[in-house]
């Protein structure tokens, strides 16, 4: 029958239909609109068509924005936030407002349209995680912003308008609530138990090996207890780190093949599936914590949030996390 389950961290209970659980092949993925990649301004030889570049990773003798990069970083050039400015928080009424400030920032992670992570070298992959903590290294300078929101979104469904693999983050001037929330539940757990809840996941998901995907050794892949949707997985690292940019190489090299290994298991079982990824860790202004934990967060678009989600704050889950880490594991 139908289970309820509760995420430990923040409270939050997620429906597991059980009864209608649905294999890979249940999913209808819609096909990609064709595109003409020679319009494509992420591509080699299309630099013009950006902004100007903010970061580069280049072969040596290359001029700014020009070809010859492996990895670009640019502004967004429709920006949901602009850097332009003070915050001016001020009332409004009963309301409060604040001025729209704030950075966002796209990292083109290759010159080639067709290339995803599951293809890239390790090296290269590696790249990608360096350059988000270069940038939030360098955002962290701006006493303005309290959080760098790294993601991705991966095809259409998932909100992509261009199809060349990329990231983004946005540099906001407050904490999101869901980061709010996590830091929240994951205080209370470790004031009631004296211990970090990621790092009981951790050793829970370890020991009885059901919703594992993959490990090595620095970081762990699992489909969370309390999945939201089907076949979401959370990479965590092994070792009790609060903030994302404090990651060191031989952890970024870990990283990069727990990536492209977890990329390739969703290409494999769903046929690269839409999704989103974020990337979660503590706020830019806090000190090192011991119930926080940086960890990044998977969310393949294989279903649509509808009425009763949008109402209830409630997620219904066609397929039980035990099932897709298994499913996973084998791909």
């Amino acid at each position: 029958m139908p289970e309820l389950r509760r995420d430990p961290i923040i409270g939050r209970w997620v429906i597991i239909a059980s009864e209608r659980s649905a294999r890979p092949s249940d999913y209808k993925i819609p096909e990609p609109p064709p595109e003409d990649v020679s319009k494509c301004p992420f591509c080699s030889g299309n630099e013009a068509m950006t902004p100007p570049e903010i970061l580069a990773y280049y072969d040596p003798g290359r001029l700014p924005n020009a070809k010859g990069w492996w990895l670009r970083v640019i502004p967004n050039k429709y920006p949901a936030l602009k850097v332009e400015g003070e915050d001016d928080r001020s009332a409004d009424g009963m309301y409060d407002r604040m001025n729209g400030i704030g950075a966002h920032e796209v990292i083109v992670e290759t010159p080639n349209h067709f290339e995803t992570m599951a293809e890239m070298d390790n090296k290269r992959v590696e790249d990608i995680f360096w350059a988000f903590r270069d940038r939030m290294l360098d955002l962290r300078k701006d006493k303005r912003f309290q959080y760098v929101l790294v993601f991705k979104n991966h095809g259409r469904p998932a909100g992509a308008t261009l199809s060349h693999p990329h990231s983004q983050l946005i540099a906001l001037p407050m904490v999101p609530i869901r980061v709010m929330q996590e830091m929240k539940g994951s205080k209370a757990y470790y004031e009631y138990k004296e211990r970090c809840v990621f790092c009981d996941i951790i050793h829970e998901e370890r020991a009885v090996q059901k919703r594992m995907v993959a490990e090595n050794e620095s970081f762990i892949c699992v489909t969370p207890y309390a999945s939201r949707f089907p076949y979401e997985t959370w990479i965590i690292p092994k070792t009790h780190f609060c903030h994302y940019e404090s990651i060191k190489k031989g952890d970024i090299t870990l990283l990069a093949q727990m990536m492209k290994t977890v990329w390739g298991k969703y290409r494999a079982l769903l046929k690269d599936p839409p999704l989103n990824l974020t990337i979660h860790t503590t706020p830019m202004r806090d000190p090192e914590t011991p119930y926080y934990h940086w960890h990044i967060e998977i969310m393949p678009k294989l279903t649509h949030v509808a009425g009763f989600e949008v109402g209830s704050g409630f997620y219904i889950n066609s397929t039980p996390p035990e099932l897709a880490a298994e499913l996973l594991r084998k791909a």
